[in-house]
């Protein structure tokens, strides 16, 4: 019997995390380029980690949808990846949806700190959000037992919206009637605002996301997996995740799929359990059972056979041909990169699973110089070992 130390776990969780914004930052050069001749000419032996350039697309077929980026920056997989972790790191590990959809739209939404591509279940999840806001505005005004003029009922939204984005139930009341009081000294007008607040508040849908089943539903789940490793709730907590941005059941099968997977590699299983494991909940498990037979790796071949775009049932079974074929880390992520299309949203599953399996350094772990590289690495590793550090033991 092997016995793994929780310092063993902890250091895998760690390097499986790098390993995909690593693969994420390697792949943006060439992201989005479905011509694998192009990037085979344009990439040579290393097509990893080169500047993003328009240049690279002339001819051929592609979106060159990354201009001002460099060398070393992640795509808008990672910047999602990282909403996640930060929602993670606010809750000692665990998944609270009302935070992570908050932080989720001030992030991605106007005035927020992205600047970059935004794809379609993004802008999707942010128009629903308003949506569901709005439509909760107007069940509770519903309800009030009071007659309100137009432009009062225009000032206690702008007063209460503020706080239902930050805090629920009970947190309400005091903030809510405190701020109205600055305008309306009227009682029923602050119980009235606290009832506005409150009964938004009920209103409010975990389901926010798009009707759609492209890779943004599973690329941000590596750190939820890791904090969430062994948990007899990982399906559940991977579910309401998923359903954040990608409210669809097949996307929902998929990230069951993709969470199976991590989560057996994250606990140090070797790769052929952990790829059966996760065929059990995939919806579509007959091309991944083809996609791991043979004994080349071929991740061209594959996305000719299984397709490169962003969808899930055609990343997903790319993504186990190059699991079960490739034999390190940088073989995984070059093969990846080679096979074209959206690379970046197949690295986020094929990165930590290869880091997880063969770590850090070495001729197969993730190279220390890929590490140095990427944009911001010390911030991203510091928030990576916080996550690690305060998730609950990982079980054996």
């Amino acid at each position: 019997m092997q016995i793994t130390s929780k310092s063993d776990e902890r250091t895998r969780l760690i390097n499986a995390l790098a390993g995909g914004w690593v693969a994420d930052s390697a792949s943006l050069g060439l992201h989005w380029l479905y011509d694998s001749l192009r990037i085979a000419e344009v990439g040579g032996e290393s097509p990893e980690f080169l500047p993003p350039s328009a240049d690279y697309y002339q001819g051929v077929f592609g979106y060159f949808a990354h201009g001002g980026k460099c060398s070393g920056d992640t795509s808008h997989y990672a910047a999602a990846t990282g909403v996640l972790t930060d929602s993670l790191l606010a809750h000692e590990g665990d998944l609270n949806i009302r935070d992570y959809q908050r932080r989720f739209r001030t992030f991605f939404g106007p005035g927020g700190e992205w600047r970059g591509f935004i794809d379609n279940p993004t802008r999707i999840t942010l128009e629903n959000l308003t949506a569901i806001e709005h439509e909760a505005i107007t069940q509770a005004f519903g309800s009030v037992d009071i007659d309100l003029t137009e432009r009062q009922r225009r000032i206690l939204v702008q007063k209460v919206l503020p706080y239902t984005r930050y805090l629920t139930g009970n947190q309400l009341a005091d903030p809510v009637s405190r701020a109205i009081a600055l305008t309306y000294k009227e009682k029923d007008m602050q119980a009235a605002g606290v009832h506005l607040a409150q009964t938004i508040d009920r209103n409010l849908l975990p389901e926010s996301g798009a009707d759609d089943t492209q890779l943004p539903a599973i690329s941000k789940l590596p750190p939820l997996v890791a904090s969430h490793c062994g948990s007899d709730r990982l399906m559940e907590v991977t579910e309401a995740a998923v359903r954040v941005t990608n409210n669809n059941d097949e996307a929902v099968a998929w990230g069951r799929c993709a969470s199976r997977l991590l989560d057996h590699l994250f606990r140090g299983d070797d790769k052929s359990t952990a790829l059966e494991a996760a065929i059990s909940e995939a919806p579509d498990p007959a091309d991944l059972h083809r996609a791991r037979s043979g004994s080349v790796l071929g991740a061209a071949d594959a996305g000719d056979t299984y397709g490169r775009t962003c969808y899930l049932h055609e990343a997903m079974p790319v993504i186990f041909h190059i699991l079960h074929h490739a034999r390190s880390y940088t073989e995984a992520i070059r093969a990846n990169i080679y096979c074209g299309g959206d690379s970046c949203g197949r690295a986020w599953i094929i990165g930590p699973a290869m880091a997880a399996i063969h770590g850090v350094g070495g001729e197969r772990g993730i190279p220390l110089s890929w590490l140095a590289r990427v944009t911001d690495a010390p911030e991203i590793l510091q928030d990576i070992e916080s996550l690690v550090n305060r998730a609950p033991s990982v079980s054996s």
